[in-house]
């Protein structure tokens, strides 16, 4: 037996044009996407919509559950502020180079305002 854990595969889309999800409005994920407890995801709250993000990324088990659920525009917008696995953040990354980019920009952006003041 293999002292080393297997590397959970993760799902990622063709492109980020064809996740078309919704940006309003509340949300229930499926039951294998989102195995906890019944929640409905309020998209107007911050936290709520980062956390259906994160749910999405790491649990889909297909490109349907990613294109069904994520928007390009708005996983653009919190890329930086989603709390992912290392192995699934580079993942992304790497099909994806303008996530990490864009990422950056905003990283530094925030850094060169708050030293500003």
């Amino acid at each position: 037996m293999s002292k080393c854990a297997a590397a959970k595969p993760y799902v990622l889309p063709e492109s980020l044009a064809e996740l078309g999800g919704p940006t309003a409005g509340g949300v229930t994920l499926p039951r294998h996407i989102g195995w906890g407890p019944h929640y409905v995801y309020d998209l107007a709250d911050e936290a709520d919509f980062r956390l259906m993000y994160e749910r999405v990324i790491r649990e889909a088990q297909t490109r349907d559950g990613l294109n069904a659920y994520l928007h390009a525009t708005s996983l653009r917008q919190v890329w930086h502020d989603l709390f992912l696995p290392l192995p699934v953040r580079a993942a992304w990354e790497t099909r994806f180079p303008d996530l990490r980019e864009s990422s950056t920009a905003t990283a530094a952006a925030q850094w060169t305002s708050c030293t500003a003041n």
